[in-house]
């Protein structure tokens, strides 16, 4: 009879926006975990750097180019996809965001998303079983002056939802995952204005890390097959509901 370390080890994952931030901090995770771990990105120098301290599978992509993500659903079969790739370059009001960022993020975030689970969900539904977690955000819950970012979070949200339901007898799980804030390069590609930039990063409040959602999706992804964790929302002590809402201690625990 397989062993639960058994079962982990013969895993085959692909992580999408894996050289940085939530993406690199969860290959590493399920890395320790024995699995076979394909960490896919743009930014190859990275992506070897990670290869060489974790044993993962460097794979350069970008996730919104159509052919390499349809060829690398062609060549490989993973039994878990974690569909992490995104950004906010439209962050700000959307009247004045600029026609080219507006494209990017929701190429990025939504119609790119959608692909990559087109491009594994036949072979998972063939083989019966699979897991497909989408990374969304607290913006696709709660109302924040970031409207073109929230609604391509809310997009996944839905999506997600229906997949399940689309999925209903096949044996394959869905899992979407909300985060609050979290330290990452995000607002270096999301705010140009380094003076805005700061203010936006700087709220004087204790932000979660990479290393406590990539242990919440390790979580999900090795619970029995029972358990489907369908959405687990992750905050920050200090950082309420509403997404922009953050009221710091006084004075912090030990």
């Amino acid at each position: 009879m397989e062993s639960g370390t058994d079962k982990a080890m013969s895993k085959r994952v692909l992580v999408t926006g894996a050289s940085s931030g939530i993406g690199e901090a969860t290959a590493r995770a399920l890395r320790a975990q024995g699995m076979m771990v394909y960490a896919a990105a743009r930014r190859v120098d990275r992506l070897h750097k990670l290869a060489e301290e974790t044993g993962c599978i460097p794979v350069e992509l970008d996730v919104r180019d159509r052919q390499a993500v349809k060829a690398l659903g062609e060549k490989h079969e993973f039994d878990i996809l974690i569909n992490n790739a995104g950004l906010g370059r439209a962050l700000g009001a959307v009247w004045d965001a600029e026609i080219e960022d507006i494209e990017m993020t929701v190429d990025t975030n939504v119609t790119s998303a959608i692909l990559m689970i087109k491009a594994v969900l036949p072979g998972m539904i063939e083989r019966g079983q699979g897991h497909i977690v989408n990374m969304s955000s607290v913006t696709a819950l709660y109302p924040l002056a970031a409207a073109l970012y929230g609604a391509t979070k809310g997009a996944i949200h839905k999506l997600s939802r229906d997949l399940r339901m689309e999925l209903q007898g096949t044996g394959i799980r869905v899992t979407e995952i909300n985060p609050g804030r979290v330290i990452s390069e995000f607002y270096d590609v999301a705010i140009d204005d380094d003076e805005q930039r700061k203010k936006t990063v700087d709220n004087q409040c204790e932000d979660l890390v990479a290393e406590d959602i990539a242990d919440a999706i390790v979580y999900c992804v090795t619970a029995p097959w029972r358990v489907n964790v369908s959405q687990m929302e992750i905050l920050p002590t200090e950082q309420t509901y509403g997404g922009s809402q953050f009221v710091p201690m006084v004075e912090k625990p030990k």
